[in-house]
This record gives structure tokens, sequence and C-alpha cells, in this order.
């Protein structure tokens, strides 16, 4: 229960301008953020990774509309990048009816065909989730986890957030994974215990393929939370934090002394989670030298994560990391 107590400390915080993080940057496009040394490094980490790693980069869906997100700043080694985050552009230009029904050029949904409702009596939960692809030996599986007041369906919603959950949905199952988005009704012990079992469950069916959890907003309490389970984490490829709180004791857990990659993306005026907060905590743990990496949307607020991450170069990154 400390790591839940530490966790909502943050909550509700007013944030903190980020005018005197951000230097003047000429603008460039994050399709184009890929220079030599990156690329050997990304083909370098392949080379090492078990056998049972995907062949990567992962087959793209739709980038030119996703993936080119023009750049503000890159500093801290190329692991933090600043993205010019605009709401006429990113939100009203990209939706018929704001934060509703994106534009159809930003959705297919024929991997519809591919989704399934599910429930599971895993210890004493029964844990209800949509599954997008293969039920079982999938390449390797994300898991996403919504804040307060949502349930499954956010998750796989192909037309809010400007459609980027049914991108995500694309890009799993055409690489031959599978998605999972289960309702938590308990973002204390009682699910993260669910989330730990059905991690297990995941990873059961795949016959130990990689795993990545992805948590948002309050969700990132069973993200933090599944870190501490030495069971669970042994099943995990990365977590990926959105729009998260931070997680100070983050390294005395089970996951920080494995190593396990952790992807932050967050809106630089997040008034739930100060991105200062979550800029200093990734800072912590980059700068001894852990695998993580930093998306910040300049201007973008506790929702912009949900919107603007780009599954594409999160998951080839994660998936890189040889776990």
């Amino acid at each position: 229960m400390a790591v839940l107590q530490s966790l909502s400390r943050h909550a509700k915080v007013a944030p903190e301008s980020l005018r005197a993080l951000m230097k003047p940057a000429s603008a460039m496009r994050y399709t184009s953020f890929l220079p030599a040394v990156v690329a050997a490094a990304l083909f370098a980490a392949l080379s090492l990774a078990p056998a049972r790693a995907l062949d990567l980069p992962l087959k793209a869906f739709k980038n030119d509309l996703f993936s080119d997100q023009p750049i503000i700043e890159v500093s801290d080694d190329g692991a933090l990048v600043v993205i010019d985050y605009k709401k006429q552009r990113d939100l009203y230009g990209r939706d018929t009816v704001p934060e509703k029904r994106v534009r159809e050029a930003y959705v297919s949904t024929l991997v519809s065909r591919h989704q399934a409702e599910e429930t599971l009596s895993l210890g004493d939960h029964r844990v209800a989730f949509t599954r997008v692809g293969p039920k079982r030996r999938a390449a390797f599986s994300v898991i996403f986890i919504h804040g307060r007041g949502g349930d499954r369906t956010l998750g796989v919603n192909d037309y809010t957030f400007g459609g980027n959950f049914n991108r995500l949905k694309n890009l799993v199952v055409q690489n031959g994974g599978s998605y999972y988005s289960p309702t938590i009704r308990d973002f204390g012990a009682g699910g993260i215990d669910a989330i730990g079992r059905l991690i297990g469950e995941v990873s059961e069916r795949d016959r130990g393929r990689p795993v990545i959890l992805a948590c948002a907003s309050m969700g990132s309490f069973i993200c933090w939370g599944v870190a501490r389970d030495a069971g669970v984490v042994s099943h995990l490829a990365g977590l990926a934090i959105l729009g998260g709180a931070s997680d100070l004791d983050f390294s005395r857990s089970i996951a920080y002394r494995r190593r396990v990659p952790v992807y932050f993306t967050h809106g630089g005026d997040d008034p739930v989670y100060p991105a200062n907060e979550q800029i200093a905590f990734f800072r912590s743990l980059h700068e001894t030298g852990y695998p993580t990496r930093l998306t910040l949307f300049a201007t973008g607020s506790h929702g912009t994560p949900i919107r603007m991450t780009d599954w594409w170069r999160l998951l080839n990154w994660m998936l890189a990391q040889g776990r």
C-alpha cells in the first residue's frame, strides 16, 4: 500500500510552466529522427536479442498520419523528445466531431474481425477484457490499462482519441501480436493482483513471448504496482506510462533491478500529474543508464498522450531491448 499512497500524493497538482525546460530549436519531423547512429544501435540491439525476438522494425500502419510529428527539442542523448503539439491541428484538424469522432482517413475497421470479448476467473478476480488478435501464440502482446472512470471499451474505440487506438490495434495485429483492453474496477492491491494474473495468463498463452503493459493516467498505479511482483515482472518486456504518475520508489522494485524498459509520454501542461515531476523522474533513471525514453507533448494536457503517442515508435523501441 505504501506505493499507492506515494503515488496518490501527486494527483490533482497544478502544473508549472515548461518554458524554462524548452530551448528554441528549429522544427524537424519525427519521421526523420533516425540518424545513422540510432539505426546502428537498433540493429545492434536486434543482433543481440534472443531467438524469440520479432523482426524489427514492425510493419508500419498510417505512419504518414501518426508518426510525422514536428520536434521542438531533443535532449538527454536523444532519450527525451519534445513534440510541437497544437490543439488546433492535432485535435480539431484531425476530428470531424472534436474528441468524439476522427476523420475516416485515420482508421481501418477491418481489424474488428479479429476482436473478441472474454471474461476470465483469475484467482479471486473476474477480469473482463476485449482481445484483438490471436488467443494463443501471439508474436507479442500489449495490455492497455485505462484511467479512473474508464473501462475496456475506451482502449478499443476506433474513433475517439484521434483514432490512436485503432492504429494500435492494427499495428499489433498486422505484426502477429495480440492486444488486450481490460476493465479495471480497483486501482489498489486488488487491481494490481488481477492484472498481474492476466499478464501471467497472456504469457502462458503466448509461450513466453514479449508482453508490454501500457498504463494511462491513474492506471499507472497498476504498472508501478506489478513492478514489485517478481513472478509478474518475469513476463514483462516493458512498461509504458501515458500521462501517469511518477513512482519515486521505483528504484526499489523488482522491475528496476531487472531493468525492465520504461517509456513515458506526457503532456507539457498536464494539470493532474505535473510534467516537471515526470521529467525529473525520467532523468533520475536515464542518468544511471537505465533503459528509458520520454516523449513530451508541449502544451498538451492530461489526455494528450493517449491521442498522440506514436505506438509504432514506442513498440519498436520496447521490443528492440531484447528482453
